[in-house]
């Protein structure tokens, strides 16, 4: 009976802890998202243009995206802490995992040296391509039960890549605007835009497999010892 309570105490601490940390990362995302879209018509009331262009393009980039699905998610699990809900369920919140990966490597990689913002604008793009996908990946990593995903959920997790994909390419061609440089088809044609969008294919299909891997295994390291992986699972 005591160990029983023991383990009871340790699971609601535990629970306290996820909700606790989900309600800060979450909030800290949807403040840089808020930052971000002020900025955004900010600039569309300076230079005299269309406010409603301005928004739709600040919600057509992957980063802004990702970022609200995390803070949305985050929220849910902050709100409603019981499992097996769609959107907190172990295969989404590890999909965005492997989103948010992409987002931070991405931007560091060929995209951070392109502009160099100051004040808030520098806070919410540091909120929004450093800090959040290093915490998000730790609150997936410590805090989240492991065990549940099928070595096809990376294939399953390719939908949302590739229907922005095609978004993309529609309202390029629509508007002649590409958020990406890497995805402008006005500048360096359809073909070549095609063979990137197959590489950051193979990029979300291996980040899946190591997180579904890593899931995997913490779940096997969870069924031969207690630990805050096993608590998570009650």
């Amino acid at each position: 009976m005591r160990q029983e309570a023991n383990l009871i105490e340790t699971s609601g601490r535990f629970l306290y802890l996820q909700r606790s940390s989900a309600a800060a990362i979450g909030s800290l995302a949807w403040s840089a998202v808020a930052v971000q879209l002020y900025f955004n018509v900010e600039d569309a009331l300076i230079h005299n243009e269309p406010i409603r262009a301005h928004v739709v393009a600040f919600f057509s980039y992957f980063t802004v995206e990702t970022n609200i699905s995390i803070a949305l998610v985050l929220t849910l699990t902050w709100a409603f802490p019981k499992p097996n809900r769609f959107l907190t369920s172990p295969s989404i919140t590890s999909a965005l995992v492997v989103y948010i990966i992409v987002v931070g490597v991405v931007y560091e990689l060929f995209l951070r040296h392109l502009w160099h913002p100051h004040g808030m604008r520098l806070f919410a793009d540091m909120v929004l391509h450093d800090a959040i996908p290093l915490l998000y990946f730790l609150y997936w990593l410590f805090l989240l039960p492991k065990g549940s995903l099928r070595w096809s959920d990376p294939l399953n997790w390719l939908s949302y890549p590739i229907l922005f994909f095609v978004y993309t390419m529609f309202r390029g061609l629509a508007s002649g605007l590409y958020p990406y440089p890497f995805l402008n088809a006005g500048e360096l044609g359809f073909e070549r835009v095609g063979a990137n969008a197959v590489v950051f294919l193979f990029v979300f299909i291996g980040l899946g497999a190591g997180v579904t891997a890593v899931d995997r295994a913490l779940s096997a390291d969870d069924r031969d010892r207690s630990g805050i992986g096993s608590t998570a699972e009650l």
